[in-house]
């Protein structure tokens, strides 16, 4: 079965990895969507030059870059059957995606996360926020919601169908935990696999400073507690 894959990646000046990541990507691929998401750097020009769509999102936040690629795929005549989200820092193997969309192409599942697993993380790759953070968010998950998620993330795959119905809309940092949540309310048929990541390229944007963990931890338990007491 062909299916039409588009892939959505957020980039917040990630000049010198964004080539990378695009260069990377599998073939069977139909369009690569970098969403520049206020840039000071050369982000855009690499990214056009590796034969990316570039779009352009003033408004900082990550939440805000994924609406607006999704906005772009919505006013294509063509829609894809797959859309797959993607850092534009090189810390995910893009050569995964084979792996993460095999679960919908070949069991027709609804949606893939790709779980950052101890063993196939470099050392450092993680900061110890993002270890807690996805532990206690996963451990809330489990509890409220008897969910399988051991991670959040941020290399996923979805059916294009299934995430409009999600009708996302965090803004920021707690697009993923979003969406797995939404995904759990909604009874869609999701999965993990395991991926492999490395130390990203450049500074982080969220688990590089405190203030950006705690925002990003605040975020995701607000999401979590949102949907337990609904």
């Amino acid at each position: 079965m062909h299916s039409s894959i588009k892939v959505i990646i957020p980039a917040f000046n990630e000049a010198d990895s964004i080539g990378l990541v695009i260069k990377d990507i599998p073939d069977i691929v139909e369009e690569v969507i970098v969403v520049s998401n206020n840039s000071t750097d050369a982000t855009e020009a690499n990214a056009a030059a590796a034969g990316a769509t570039v779009l352009w999102e003033n408004r900082k936040g990550y939440g805000y870059a994924c609406l607006r690629g999704m906005q772009y795929i919505s006013e294509q005549s063509a829609k894809p059957d797959i859309i797959v989200f993607l850092d534009g820092d090189y810390s995910d193997y893009p050569s995964e995606l084979v792996r993460i969309i095999q679960p919908i192409m070949d069991d027709n599942k609804d949606f893939v996360v790709g779980a950052r697993v101890k063993e196939w993380r470099e050392t450092g790759s993680m900061t110890f926020p993002q270890i807690f953070g996805n532990w206690l968010a996963t451990s809330l998950m489990k509890l409220f919601f008897n969910s399988t998620f051991t991670d959040l993330g941020p290399f996923r795959a979805i059916k294009y169908e299934k995430l409009l119905q999600l009708e996302m809309q965090d803004k920021t940092y707690g697009w993923t935990v979003e969406m797995q949540l939404k995904a759990l309310r909604k009874n869609l048929d999701y999965s993990e696999i395991p991926v492999h990541y490395r130390n990203r390229i450049g500074v982080s944007k969220v688990s590089g400073t405190l203030k950006g963990a705690i925002f990003a931890g605040v975020k995701i338990l607000g999401w979590i507690f949102k949907y337990s007491f609904k």
